[in-house]
């Protein structure tokens, strides 16, 4: 990618019963361009339409993709990835930094009901998950149980994952873990999380 290629990275920071969202415009070159802020419930169903709101609010075209912090921000807000895609005309990619059985028992324990049947619903949509190694990567599904690995695990709408895995190494600085848009989107996130908190 070329150094001004611009990432829209997304993240999430749980407060009690809000979640605050932070945007961050990111260069691969690990330049800042912008920063945008946003919201959704905690428990909720409307991350989804959070996150095309960030992208919105942001008004910029020249955003090549969106990189997200996860799927399942604010206590199982479910974010659908290929809805996301349809509506902002961009890959989209979700990046996740720790190994997992999947969510779908998690989900049947804390809910029932059509809050069950939703959640999984969008859940059982989602494009597979891949692990993303620094020196190579493979397509394990949702059975990624090896909690000693510092691999990426990546979900991708809009671009084919053998490129979504590339364009996560790109956005790594300095060999970190965690791609730039993304390390910048959560510290956004909590700082606006502070900022409505705190006391007038």
């Amino acid at each position: 990618m070329k150094p001004g290629s611009r990432s829209l990275g997304i993240a999430f920071s749980d407060g009690p019963e809000r979640s605050r969202i932070g945007g961050a415009l990111v260069r691969v070159n690990g330049r800042v361009d912008d920063l945008v802020g946003g919201s959704c419930d905690v428990g909720g169903t409307d991350a989804t339409a959070a996150v095309i709101d960030i992208f919105e609010t942001l008004d910029r075209e020249d955003v090549r993709r969106l990189v997200i912090a996860g799927i399942a921000p604010a206590w199982f807000n479910l974010v659908d990835l290929r809805t996301v895609h349809r509506a902002v005309d961009r890959p989209v990619l979700s990046v996740s930094f720790e190994a997992s059985p999947g969510l779908e028992p998690a989900i049947r324990e804390a809910f029932d009901g059509d809050e069950r049947r939703d959640r999984l619903a969008i859940y059982r949509s989602l494009p597979d998950r891949h692990r993303v190694g620094i020196g190579g990567s493979g397509v394990d599904g949702d059975s990624i149980e090896d909690e000693t690995t510092s691999d990426l695990f990546v979900r991708s709408a809009g671009i084919e994952p053998e490129r979504a895995d590339e364009i996560v190494r790109a956005l790594r600085i300095n060999d970190a873990q965690r791609p730039e848009p993304v390390r910048v989107a959560k510290r956004t996130a909590r700082a606006f999380r502070r900022f409505a908190a705190a006391p007038e």
